[in-house]
């Protein structure tokens, strides 16, 4: 009670809270999150997910910034896939049919489910080389007429 009453008639002691020994983080920036490839798998794998969802890592696909989601290690042979060439990596990534395989600086593999690109689109990583193919509807002169009845 007597806490409360200090409060009200402002009299309260303020005490800042000290800096050392602080635990808290502030909130991470997207340009703070791109994916520095000399790492270990490990090292990878922990900087994705630790990243996953907010702000999300990122690297450089081609011309544009790519955030990669849902990272695993991969302890395996090296799948088959088609290569895709990332900023920065020692090595190129491999789009497979899991997803893209990405490599630490210690030969082992990391495997990343989903990638979104600038414009917020995200697709399953194993589909990026189909990303890009659209498909039309194409409606037959009775669904024409069918949906012309409807609107």
């Amino acid at each position: 009670v007597e806490a409360v009453h200090l409060i009200a008639d402002g009299k309260a002691p303020r005490i800042p809270q000290p800096k050392e020994g602080a635990t808290y983080e502030g909130i991470q920036k997207k340009e703070n999150a791109e994916i520095s490839w000399d790492q270990p798998a490990a090292a990878l794998h922990n900087w994705i997910r630790g990243h996953d969802k907010v702000p999300g890592a990122w690297a450089t696909i081609g011309d544009q910034v790519v955030t990669f989601y849902g990272s695993s290690l991969l302890d395996a042979s090296v799948p088959a896939g088609q290569e895709l060439a990332i900023k920065g990596a020692s090595r190129p990534g491999l789009v497979t049919k899991n997803g893209l395989v990405i490599f630490g600086n210690d030969g082992k593999m990391v495997l990343v489910r989903n990638l979104q690109f600038e414009d917020g689109k995200m697709i399953p990583a194993s589909k990026y080389f189909s990303a890009d193919e659209t498909t039309t509807l194409e409606l037959t002169e009775e669904e024409k007429k069918m949906a012309e009845d409807i609107r």
